[in-house]
């Protein structure tokens, strides 16, 4: 399956206030569908090259044969370099019930991607980072034989620390767990994870190592 490496050098420049509300999402469609299934949710498509092309519904976007789309993948590490897993709550449409990493999401259009990140790992886990920074991008084609559904995303990748208590949203995260890189490898054999944490995971791997240390 096609994948480009991560951009290059790692580039760590930005910090956040850990005081970011928590807000529920926003949608194009307050008021719902017209068949009433709910609000609609919009994410930005992109070309080959990663510019914004236009918009499309999210689930839509990630049916067969899927539309390329922006995203991002968010790893967060508390003081003793252990990485923060989330298990995706059971009611999610996509990857329900599996181990990922701290975050994953769509921005909404026109929202930057490092703003996204940090407003959903708030919404998700109820904790902003405490440092957050861009560690390149991954584009990937990956489909979930579980669902059915397509990953074609072009991924923007952060990593960064988290030093408040975790609080998870219940909708959003079913567990969540700090890890050391042997205890994700001891997991990782022994529980699904989803289909494109080990995509984004190694993708990642080189601001993880500025982050947490070699041992990663």
């Amino acid at each position: 399956m096609p994948q480009s490496p991560p951009t290059s050098p790692t580039h760590f420049t930005s910090e956040i206030d850990t005081g970011l509300d928590v807000e529920t999402d926003v949608t194009a469609d307050p008021g719902g569908t017209a068949g009433g299934a709910g609000p609609e949710i919009l994410l930005e498509l992109v070309d080959d090259e990663g510019a914004t092309i236009g918009t499309a519904e999210k689930l839509w976007a990630h049916q067969q044969p899927g539309r390329l789309h922006r995203a991002f993948s968010v790893f967060l590490f508390d003081r003793q370099g252990r990485l923060l897993l989330q298990r995706r709550a059971l009611g999610k449409y996509h990857s329900p019930g599996v181990w990922s990493n701290t975050c994953c999401g769509h921005p909404y259009p026109d929202e930057p991607p490092f703003v996204a990140a940090a407003r959903r790992t708030a919404e998700e886990l109820g904790v902003a980072p405490a440092l957050l920074c861009e560690a390149g991008t991954v584009r990937y084609d990956l489909p979930d034989e579980a669902s059915g559904l397509i990953e074609r995303e072009w991924n923007h990748l952060f990593v960064g620390l988290v030093t408040a208590p975790v609080l998870p949203h219940p909708d959003e995260v079913d567990d969540y767990a700090f890890v050391t890189a042997q205890e994700l490898r001891e997991l990782r054999a022994e529980r699904p994870f989803s289909v494109w944490f080990e995509t984004v995971f190694e993708a990642a791997l080189p601001g993880i190592r500025e982050i947490a240390g070699r041992d990663w």
